[in-house]
């Protein structure tokens, strides 16, 4: 993949630009293995590539310049705004908003925020698109100060781009490298976004997490279906559900499904999608995982574990170590606190993983790993 920003050194988010995919795909692989190296066991499925550019459903663009000429992108060095509004590895859906979103900071006279200079308004851009080409917008502000010109003008950005959904406010009143705030306020009467995924509708709701590559995200569901179809436990516990997409893809006649997840949001949605699915024994609860894990009463027959970059960590662990639990199914987008977690298992041998390129020209990846208690 060429990108002109890389090459002028305006961007290099993208750390593996111009390295040829195969290459790429090839050294996330080794990597994983290197790191899993000590489970002997493993078996690794064939690697799951993705499509090289176009693939990311969601952009996270900072706003800088002014609001007659607004940029749609990062900040350099020197905290200026740099313009990605032509970004590669974006959909082309989400390429066709921003120059319609920048003619609307313009026209609404939205000011964005000098991060230098600790000042104006409007700071983020958050950017989603559905498999069905539908769009959920988020605006990240420091005040409710511009609400009232974003109401005003908001009809003719819907009527201009008729495929945004769902629109929302978000405050973020601090000034620290954060991306979003806690306060949302919904600008529609419509509050989610319906990604459908593998035959189902999951619902994402503004401050919700789902990953940035649908197909991707999709397989990576798949994969997890497939193995716990073929072992059929009775119960499975999904720790770290996000808006269920595991927890949905993997209930089944007979078996009894929890989703864990500490986003209320991410609940709301996942019990939106449950009912629709007419899944009566799937339920999602919001709260901490560990937590869950260490005061239930009973332990499920399967754990499926989908926790941030950190890890499950060591009181999980422990739990996992002293549980009744048979298997565990293991999606990890950081295969270095992967390899710690599973080095704090002995209990557990590593039978199956795969690759799946969720993030494309860069050095990040997912792998998913199945254990089996030993013995």
């Amino acid at each position: 993949m060429h990108c002109s920003y890389f090459d002028a050194a305006a961007c290099r988010s993208c750390t593996q630009m111009g390295v040829p995919y195969a290459e790429q795909l090839a050294g996330k692989q080794r990597h994983c293995e290197m790191l899993l190296a000590p489970h002997t066991e493993l078996e690794w499925l064939l690697p799951v590539g993705s499509q090289e550019s176009g693939f990311r459903n969601k952009a996270k663009m900072v706003v800088g310049g002014t609001a007659q000429d607004p940029t749609i992108g990062i900040l350099d060095a020197d905290g200026q705004g740099v313009d990605l509004r032509e970004c590669g590895v974006c959909s082309p859906g989400l390429l066709d908003c921003f120059p319609v979103l920048a003619g609307f900071i313009s026209q609404a006279r939205l000011t964005p925020y000098d991060v230098p200079q600790r000042r104006g308004e409007l700071k983020h851009i958050i950017i989603t698109e559905s498999p069905d080409g539908e769009v959920m917008l988020r605006l990240v502000l420091r005040s409710e100060q511009l609400l009232p010109r974003i109401r005003k003008h908001l009809p003719s950005l819907l009527a201009a781009l008729p495929q945004v959904k769902v629109v929302s406010v978000n405050l973020h009143p601090e000034h620290k490298a954060v991306l979003e705030g806690d306060r949302e306020i919904l600008l529609t009467e419509q509050s989610t976004l319906r990604m459908r995924v593998n035959g189902l509708d999951l619902h994402l709701r503004p401050q919700s997490f789902f990953q940035t590559n649908t197909p991707m995200a999709a397989a990576l569901y798949r994969q997890g279906r497939e193995w716990v179809d073929e072992l059929d436990p009775a119960s499975v516990w999904d720790l770290y559900c996000g808006v269920g997409g595991f927890a949905l893809h993997c209930a089944g006649p007979g078996r009894d499904v929890t989703g864990i997840e500490t986003s209320r949001e991410a609940i709301v949605s996942a019990k939106l999608s449950s009912k629709e699915a007419g899944l009566e024994r799937v339920g999602f609860q919001a709260g901490d995982a560990t937590a869950f894990a260490l005061g239930a009463d009973r332990s499920p027959e399967l754990v499926i574990v989908n926790p941030p970059r950190r890890g499950i960590g060591k009181e999980l662990c422990g739990w996992l170590e002293s549980s009744d639990v048979q298997h565990v199914v293991y999606s990890s987008c950081n295969a270095q606190s992967l390899a710690r977690d599973l080095a704090a298992l002995p209990s557990f041998t590593a039978r199956r993983a795969r690759v799946l390129d969720m993030f494309p020209q860069t050095m990040h990846y997912e792998v998913m790993v199945l254990l089996e208690r030993a013995g």
